[in-house]
């Protein structure tokens, strides 16, 4: 019994020791089985040129992932979010085609690695251009960037095969190609919006302070209209190169960008508003257009916004006749400055 026994028990510790090594082999091997069925219906649906790239070949293209070639660092690390965000992101951006929707390559998997390949932008990111210390752009490319932006959410608004809410919109979620196109990114939390108004499924508003629609941290829903609600705070963003979420002066007060901006403009003060850099080598009467249609979408009320469809008519059309938009209210939300969060 003994000599039998021995063996076994053998064995049986051996499994006990190479058992998570196991799950996680099974799991892996699950989860490339996956990914190729979703390679094959993606391919299939849209003519796209999605590719399962193998560890070894991301890793000599980075150079060992060496801070040489790093481009950047999002709120959640280098790599990326996790597997949830990480196959959403997958479903819903590698079938969309649009010229200002950043294209995915492909992606791949390897033991705790989940890592997506995009094409890559040699502008960086908006937030870069607004806030960096490079040279500021003049008036005709940030008047392109504004017009790009309202294209791409109008896309996946009325156009892709589902309507879909970004729900992330940030100067650090746009990226800018060769020729200053703006590509919108990062899907990691976009959702399939199907009615007018979506109730969220998490507990609390997921996003970046600053660019959070009113109704999405009070009532935790969302809709078109609350990345309609970001545009707009972007829009005031690439006019003024101030943060959304700073703090700003007039007449012996505080407020923040969307507030301050709506008093400027009221007091017929829009000049105040614009970014020094730009002199005065701008449009005013265009550039005063642009303000209020940001105004309009940066409304309380996500009845009152305009539609991304409304928006870039408004846009493209200079004689189109624009609402009044009125007061924006007041937040009790405080945080730092900078902070990503989840209200």
């Amino acid at each position: 019994i003994v000599i039998v026994g021995a063996p076994l028990l053998v064995l049986l510790i051996l499994g006990l020791l190479l058992r998570p090594y196991i799950v996680k082999k099974v799991r892996e091997s699950l989860l490339q089985r996956e990914l190729v069925t979703l390679k094959k219906e993606i391919v299939n649906e849209s003519d796209s040129r999605f590719s399962l790239f193998r560890f070894s070949k991301i890793r000599s293209a980075t150079n060992n992932f060496s801070d040489k070639n790093k481009l950047g660092e999002g709120g959640f690390g280098i790599v990326y979010k996790g597997f949830r965000e990480f196959m959403n992101e997958i479903k819903l951006i590698a079938s969309l085609q649009h010229k200002n929707l950043v294209r995915l390559l492909g992606c791949c998997i390897k033991s705790k690695e989940r890592i997506l390949v995009y094409e890559y932008m040699p502008n960086g990111s908006l937030e870069e251009f607004i806030f960096g210390v490079r040279a500021k752009k003049s008036w005709p490319v940030r008047r392109g960037i504004i017009e790009g932006i309202s294209e791409g959410l109008l896309y996946l608004h009325d156009y892709a095969h589902e309507c879909i809410v970004h729900r992330d919109m940030k100067p650090s979620n746009i990226l800018l190609d060769h020729e200053m196109n703006p590509k919108i990114s990062d899907f990691g939390i976009a959702r399939i919006c199907l009615s007018s108004v979506t109730e969220s499924n998490t507990t609390t508003a997921i996003g970046t302070f600053g660019y959070i629609a009113p109704e999405y941290y009070s009532q935790n829903v969302y809709s078109t209209r609350s990345d309609v609600f970001s545009f707009g705070i972007l829009v005031l963003e690439i006019i003024s190169g101030k943060s959304a979420v700073g703090s700003y002066q007039l007449s012996g007060r505080s407020y923040e960008l969307r507030k301050y901006a709506w008093q400027l403009w009221r007091e017929q003060r829009c000049d105040e508003l614009v970014d020094d850099s730009l002199g005065e080598e701008y449009p005013e009467m265009d550039l005063m257009r642009c303000i209020q249609i940001a105004l309009l979408c940066v409304q309380d009320s996500a009845e009152d916004r305009p539609a991304m469809r409304d928006v870039t008519m408004m846009l493209s059309n200079g004689s189109k006749r624009l609402l009044l938009p009125v007061k924006p209210g007041s937040c009790s939300v405080h945080i730092d400055v900078g902070t990503e969060i989840e209200l």
